[in-house]
């Protein structure tokens, strides 16, 4: 008996091994190396082309050059007009040029309460500013037979009139006086004198005659 069963064992051993080492024995999990799916690999069809910045402030940097050479044309432009306008206003006579000097200027009271402003223009010689409660003309000399100081703003029809002791403003074109009795500093100290010492008349007869 004890033959047989011994016999039995001998038999079931190699049957053991193999069981032993068989499929159980194989590892379950894949090695860390093993290689991602296929689509986890794909690339995008179309990848977005990265902006250069550089080309981009180049680009922003031409266009501003650009605008600003077309206005410094423009103004350079402009400034030629202007001054071949002031070389045509400037082209005054001697004689002209002349009364201009001899034109009271500032601030000048008339009568009503009514002030004129006088002011040499700095950028064309012999032009003036004259301005006032609802008017600005800008005038020029204009010679006279009298020998008076006359400035005239020939596109408005205005016209101011200057003598030893007193001035006054007239519009032409409207047929009014819109200023009058109007003295500067000298031509108040004249009208004093004039008054303090009037003209002796043609019919007065001279002294000592009989």
């Amino acid at each position: 008996m004890k033959n047989l069963i011994a016999s039995a064992l001998m038999l079931l051993a190699p049957a053991l091994v193999v069981a032993q080492t068989g499929p159980a024995a194989q590892p379950t999990t894949k090695p860390a190396s093993a290689k991602p799916a296929t689509a986890a690999k794909a690339k995008p069809a179309t990848a977005p082309k990265a902006t250069n910045p550089a080309a981009s402030k180049n680009k922003t940097t031409t266009a501003k050059a650009q605008q600003t050479s077309s206005r410094t044309q423009l103004k350079s432009a402009a400034n030629q007009v202007a001054t071949g306008i002031i070389a045509a206003e400037a082209a005054l006579s001697p004689e002209e040029l002349s009364i201009a000097e001899r034109v009271h200027v500032g601030r000048i009271p008339c009568e009503l309460g009514a002030v004129v402003n006088i002011t040499a223009d700095s950028l064309t010689p012999g032009y003036f500013h004259v301005e006032g409660k609802g008017f600005k003309y800008r005038m020029t000399p204009v010679a006279t037979t009298t020998g008076a100081v006359r400035l005239e703003d020939q596109k408005a029809g205005a016209v101011w009139l200057q003598i030893a002791n007193k001035s006054m403003l007239m519009n032409q074109k409207l047929g009014q006086r819109m200023a009058d009795e109007c003295m500067s500093p000298q031509q108040y100290v004249v009208a004093e004198a004039i008054k303090k010492t009037p003209q002796e008349s043609v019919f007065d007869a001279p002294k000592g005659s009989k």
